[in-house]
């Protein structure tokens, strides 16, 4: 197509304002979805909250108190559930500006991921370099000072051993007992 046809423009124009409002409905329903969670979150508290109620009155005086305190507990959070729903009606407001930051993010986003890239290759090539680096230069010659010493370890044992006794000599009852 020519960029000098009105037709390309308009073309554009409409794909934006697509990714747009294809972004503003993944926002809001990803707010319904939190805003769900909560309500049931609410709402299972609410379930659990009525039993612990209803045996803390049995107790008494004490339990009456506790009682009060989560019900009050319960209305916070039914205003928190309140305030989450109005809430929903500023974000949609701010979804007009983020779709803007999106546009002009996407392109950064992308160099920065080809840099991050880069960088776990050049990193995973370094790691393995000082890891041959150390293969070879430490674990090779430390296996053979090693079995050099367990070699001289074992030359010294031999030369510094007892002499063994003679056959030809007449050993007692005590000598010959094994056991």
């Amino acid at each position: 197509m020519d960029t000098n046809n009105p037709i390309f423009w308009i073309m554009i124009a409409s794909i934006v304002i697509a990714v747009c409002f294809i972004v503003m409905a993944i926002v809001l329903i990803a707010i319904a979805v939190i805003i769900k969670k909560v309500v049931e979150t609410v709402n299972r508290l609410e379930e659990k909250v009525e039993p612990l109620i209803t045996k803390i009155d049995a107790i008494g005086e004490q339990g009456k108190q506790i009682s009060v305190q989560f019900t009050d507990i319960s209305g916070n959070l039914s205003t928190a559930t309140k305030y989450l729903s109005e809430s929903a009606g500023l974000i949609k407001d701010e979804v007009a500006e983020l779709k803007q930051l999106v546009g002009m993010t996407a392109h950064e986003a992308k160099e920065k991921v080809a840099l991050v890239s880069q960088t776990i290759d050049r990193t995973q090539m370094q790691v393995t370099t000082t890891t041959d680096f150390i293969q070879e230069k430490v674990v090779v010659p430390a296996r053979e000072i090693a079995a050099i010493m367990a070699g001289v370890r074992k030359g010294l044992e031999v030369l510094l051993a007892p002499s063994p006794k003679r056959i030809d000599r007449a050993y007692t009852e005590d000598e010959m007992f094994i056991g």
